[in-house]
């Protein structure tokens, strides 16, 4: 891992960019049509959908393929019988999977707060479950009401999970990008916590000349924790970790095929024992030297999710903007060059400030 170090960093891309984790959870149940619009109505550059496949072999938009904690699939009795105890990426994971489902079924299911015990419940039940054409076309005339482009960050989840079960995304996601107007100009960035499918998106898009055939589409390689490994390495036998992708040399390799690296906030500014913000690591520094910028996740408004630093109060629950938009801020003055944040509003007035 990068050692700690003061520094002070100008970002490397000419803008920084808000990016919508999962649209505006904060406000809106994560990976929904209002959760996305919010983002754009709150100021995001980008949503990102994370997707996952249907038995029918559409892309639709969870964080997890497990949708027990997100929709109300539970409450269906004639759903009771699939739920069930699969092995995801190495862990054994029980409840109800997309891939056991249609789109037509899924479509019988609505949202719910991932995190109730935080944010408002008020809306569970009110919104489907999207897909990735959903969204696009979604997008695309929010762009035109707020009258620029939006992009999309669309990340790969469990790609070679899916993979094995005869539903790889890599292709599915390049044909639909291709074949909407929208997505064929607007800013795309393709993210993933595997090395093997980015390395595969990179020489589809055209390699090394992947900027003058495809200029409007990017890739962002994930990290994990630096002990973790990306699954697909470890399902191969290998020892790499995300540890060994953070060094320098590991990061000149990660910028044969990526645009960009996508850390935790913590591997830029670790937090100490008390829970309050060390000082930065060299990563940002090492990134930028190797030609990758860095779009570090997830800023949170909420007291516990936020360094000691910054918290106002003991209650956990706590909304807290102005600790939000202090916290970012140490990280631009790191030179990160996006963020993901679940309330975009208080990442824009992070920037603006």
């Amino acid at each position: 891992m990068p050692v700690a170090v003061p520094l002070h960093e100008k970002p490397l891309a000419a803008k920084v960019l808000v990016i919508g984790h999962r649209g505006a959870p904060a406000w809106r149940p994560e990976h929904t049509l209002a959760s996305y619009g919010k983002a754009i109505a709150d100021g995001a550059d980008f949503i990102e959908p994370d997707l996952v496949m249907t038995k029918d072999a559409v892309m639709v938009a969870r964080h997890e393929n497990e949708i027990g904690g997100t929709t109300d699939v539970a409450s269906h009795p004639e759903f009771a019988g699939r739920k069930t105890t699969k092995t995801i990426d190495g862990k054994a994971v029980t409840g109800w999977f997309t891939e056991d489902f249609t789109l037509a079924e899924l479509k019988t299911l609505r949202a719910r707060e991932r995190l109730p015990q935080l944010r408002s419940t008020k809306y569970d039940g009110e919104f489907q479950i999207p897909t990735l054409e959903e969204i696009i076309d979604f997008v695309a005339a929010e762009s035109a009401v707020v009258g620029h482009p939006v992009g999309i960050i669309p990340e790969i989840k469990h790609g070679s999970y899916f993979r094995q079960l005869g539903l790889p995304m890599e292709d599915r996601l390049l044909a639909t990008l291709a074949a909407h107007s929208y997505t064929r100009t607007a800013p795309v960035e393709i993210q993933s916590f595997e090395i093997s499918n980015l390395e595969y998106l990179h020489d589809r898009l055209g390699g090394v000349h992947a900027r003058q055939r495809h200029p409007n589409i990017r890739l962002l390689q994930l990290m994990d924790a630096a002990d973790q490994q990306p699954y697909d390495v470890a399902a191969a036998g290998g020892k790499l970790d995300y540890g060994d992708m953070m060094t320098p040399a590991g990061l000149r390799k990660v910028a044969r095929y990526a645009d960009a690296i996508g850390p935790s906030i913590t591997a830029i500014i670790p937090l100490g024992a008390d829970g309050r913000l060390g000082r930065p690591t060299t990563l940002v520094h090492d990134a930028h030297a190797a030609g990758l910028e860095l779009h570090p996740y997830t800023f949170r408004p909420e007291n516990q999710f936020l360094a000691t630093d910054f918290r106002h109060g003991n209650d956990p629950v706590t909304y807290n903007e102005a600790g939000l938009i202090a916290e970012i801020r140490v990280y631009l003055d790191a030179g990160i060059d996006a963020f993901f944040t679940d309330d975009p509003a208080v990442g824009r007035e992070a920037l603006a400030r």
